[in-house]
């Protein structure tokens, strides 16, 4: 259920508590903590886990006879965990109580995205109506990102005697949350050592495996009625014992409050000795809520977003997540953006290419963000350009999955449930990954007017990205064109034509369009470079005329298939058979994931024109038909409204959507060509998470791109907006679903500019500033400005 700034579960069904857990994960930017419920341990309905950003460790285990490393986000100890039980006058101690407790007569779940609170309540009754209510707060705090907090309140009904709490830092934690890696080691955590302070202060200092990262969390567990706590070590972790007096009409409290420290941490301290001075002098409760709340404040006037009805509300959730994984503390600290957040452990935590979807949101409202998720990925250049020249080519060759290093961390193998049978794993050969991270680079610089970072990181990333794509393709002099051979499209299906001995397929639309793309802007940047700097990046990347003129001629001629009026997926897509959709669908209901079906069966999805995902469209999606028509222009090509509007319709009855991505790109397109379809995958992407329309993926984690990508939709999508040497261009494609909605966005020096879009009409509020009048583009290039301090209304 959802009202207003509220997310809420009004009941406990434990088929669905993985997911309630993940979509009530509270975070700072920095680290975040799983909704749990503080009374249970990890099992079969119970998942707790508290991760922190960009703490991965390295394991190797045996898999299907073979030796195979995975990189993990690790799950830290469990600071959360709280046992309770009744003690009555009259009577014997019950048993330890939980969600799963016979006794268990109500329970709800309630997220505050306002303020960032989780409020678990549930109540007990026993046979003889003696009843006890429980009711846990928590906070992971946005204004100091090192802190956490959990207040818990008792209250008996129909009885006296006192609750005996069991406070638990809980060290023995692996990662297990992901049913498909249970044959991997998720053992992370070694060294344990634990202790007691003064104050009730508990501790945990353990490290990971490799690369070795110290960790510390220190708790304070502080109880009304004040009551001293029996100490017990456990060996890695620590308890303590509290025996609460309670009578009816008076309860009695819990207060846990976190201090996280580690050896990632600026400035490098020792994180045992920092932790626990932290937490020595952490303000009570009260005082950590008011600040948290405030923090809260500060950044949803940045990130504000409201839209009427239920797309809203879910809009909003959707912000919710992506600040607690991407905050302004992210600006921060060396990290990328993890695919399911802070989330969960599925897709180990690695960095795949969601920053395409999210960085658009942040470059308008955390501009600071963006640029430091882009700098997560230049400091990696030094491994992408050795990873390029391990495969025989020049510049820089970016990994489909990136964690703490930027090696390639995709595994070699990966399970297929259905059939129980392990894979050769090809997505590694996703080489778009490097056209994303140059894309990402210039739309940050047109849209936040850094040309410092674009001529310095910026122009050194795209350029060794550029470098790469021109190496990567090959002349076919029978075809007068450049080819790009063995790799693997958005679309992820089709790894290998049939028959084949070694896996990728030729020409890939996608990347070879986006390659060009690269090409051309790497031409434009060094054309617009100051001499000095171009003439520093010429010497540093060795950069000559000849290797110039070779980007030309490959960004004018890179080979793009076609085939029956419509532009192909890959070179050969065409001649591939047609699967009959409906017998699959009748067959197996849900056919998201049809290659794991069709392999179960002995098949492969390699033989047919079927698609997991937007592919082509993908290009529908970061270019305007504009700016496709001149893209495939530039390449020589006639990609006119019709054929464009035809390759839409032919790849829309052949997708099976087995990506959360997939509908979201679908609706932004479709949105774009005003079709009559496109809120129908709008909403199937707003859905993706809060519907676990995956078929049980969120509760390993949220579809962080596809959250952020909807937020985008509304802002970008359906306004036309663009940011730009020239100002603000909007040009809304309305959606009768959303029909009026208002949000603030950064525009260059502008900062706190709202947008309100009502049908037929735009509002434009630039506040009082020394950044001058905003300049806007509207509808029929009409050029008008908005003063500062004035809000102006336009007819479109």
């Amino acid at each position: 259920m959802t009202s207003g700034w509220t997310w809420s579960y009004d009941r406990y069904e434990p088929e669905r508590e993985r997911l309630v857990e993940a979509l009530c994960t509270l975070g700072n930017g920095r680290f975040a903590t799983r909704g749990s419920a503080p009374e249970c341990t990890a099992g079969t309905t119970h998942y707790p886990g508290t991760y922190l950003a960009g703490c991965y460790d390295r394991l190797t285990s045996v898999v299907a006879g073979e030796r195979v490393e995975n990189e993990d986000l690790v799950n830290l100890p469990n600071w959360t965990l709280l046992r309770y039980r009744c003690r009555p006058d009259d009577g014997p101690a019950g048993d330890w109580l939980t969600p799963d407790s016979g006794e268990l007569r109500h329970s709800d779940v309630r997220l505050d995205l306002r303020a960032g609170v989780l409020t678990r309540r549930l109540f007990f009754e026993d046979a003889r109506g003696r009843g006890l209510r429980v009711s846990h707060l928590r906070i992971v705090h946005m204004g100091d990102a090192g802190l956490a907090a959990q207040c818990t309140l008792f209250r008996a009904y129909g009885w006296s005697g006192s609750v005996e709490v069991q406070s638990v830092l809980d060290g023995a934690v692996t990662n297990a949350g992901v049913e498909r890696y249970r044959h991997l080691d998720g053992c992370h955590l070694t060294d344990h050592r634990t202790g007691f302070e003064s104050g009730g202060v508990a501790w945990v200092s353990c490290r990971t495996v490799d690369p070795g990262i110290g960790i510390t969390m220190a708790v304070r567990t502080v109880t009304r009625p004040a009551r001293s706590a029996r100490e017990a070590a456990t060996g890695t972790g620590t308890v303590q014992t509290f025996h609460l007096p309670i009578v009816p009409r008076r309860s009695a409290m819990v207060v846990k409050t976190l201090a996280l420290h580690t050896s990632m941490d600026w400035p490098a301290v020792d994180p045992l000795s920092a932790a626990v001075d932290v937490i020595a002098r952490a303000p009570a409760f009260p005082r950590l809520l008011s600040a948290h709340r405030a923090a809260w404040q500060r950044v949803w006037e940045q990130a504000e977003l409201h839209a009427p009805g239920e797309a809203g509300r879910i809009l909003r959730l959707h912000v919710f997540h992506l600040l607690q994984t991407l905050s302004p503390h992210t600006a921060e600290l060396d990290v990328g953006v993890p695919a399911r957040g802070l989330h969960g452990e599925a897709y180990r935590g690695h960095v795949f290419w969601d920053e395409l979807f999210v960085l658009p949101y942040l470059d308008l409202h955390f501009p600071e963000v963006a640029r430091a998720l882009l700098m997560y990925r230049h400091r990696r250049l030094p491994a992408a350009r050795e990873a390029a020249r391990l495969a025989g080519r020049q510049g820089a060759m970016y990994p489909w999955q990136s964690a703490s290093s930027g090696r390639e961390e995709t595994q070699v193998l990966h399970l297929n449930p259905r059939s129980g049978r392990w894979l050769a794993d090809h997505s590694r050969l996703q080489r778009h990954v490097g056209s994303a991270v140059a894309f990402n680079v210039w739309r940050y610089a047109q849209a936040t007017g850094d040309r410092g970072f674009l001529h310095s990181a910026g122009a050194e990333t795209l350029l060794e990205v550029a470098r790469f794509w021109a190496g990567a393709a090959a002349l076919d002099p029978a075809l007068g064109r450049y080819r790009i051979r063995g790799v693997v499209g958005p679309d992820e299906y089709h790894d290998a034509y049939p028959e084949a001995t070694l896996p990728g397929i030729d020409d890939n639309a996608y990347t070879n369009a986006t390659a060009a793309w690269v090409l051309a802007r790497g031409l434009d940047l060094l054309g617009e470079l100051p001499e000095a700097r171009r003439s520093e990046l010429s010497e540093q990347l060795s950069l000559d005329a000849a290797e110039l003129d070779r980007w030309e001629d490959v960004s004018c001629r890179l080979h793009v298939p076609f085939h029956q009026g419509v532009v192909s997926q890959f070179e050969g897509y065409g001649d591939l058979a047609e699967l009959d959709w409906e017998a699959y669908r009748t067959r197996y209901g849900d056919i998201r994931r049809l290659d794991r079906i069709l392999e179960a069966e002995g098949d492969t999805v390699n033989r047919y024109q079927a698609s997991k995902q937007a592919d082509t469209l993908m290009l529908g999606y970061l270019f305007r038909p504009d700016e496709l028509h001149g893209l495939f222009g530039r390449l020589g090509y006639a990609l006119d409204d019709g054929v464009w509007r035809a390759t839409v319709a032919y790849y829309l009855s052949r997708t099976s959507h087995g990506s959360t991505l997939s509908s979201l790109v679908h609706g932004w397109v479709l949105a774009r060509l005003m079709g009559a379809d496109a809120w129908r995958y709008c909403e199937e992407a707003l859905l993706a998470d809060v519907a676990d329309v995956q078929g049980g993926t969120t509760g390993e984690g949220v579809h962080l791109g596809a959250m952020a990508g909807t937020i985008d939709l509304v802002e970008r999508g359906i306004t036309g907006l663009e940011t730009g040497p020239e100002g603000l261009r909007v040009a809304p494609v309305p959606l009768a679903e959303i029909p009026r909605f208002t949000f603030t966005l950064c525009v260059g020096r502008h900062r706190g500019v709202r947008l309100r879009i009502l049908p037929g009409r735009l509002a434009i509020r630039v506040p009082g500033s020394p950044a001058g009048p905003l300049a806007v583009v509207l509808p029929g290039d009409r050029r008008v400005t908005v003063a500062p301090g004035q809000e102006r209304w336009f007819r479109l």
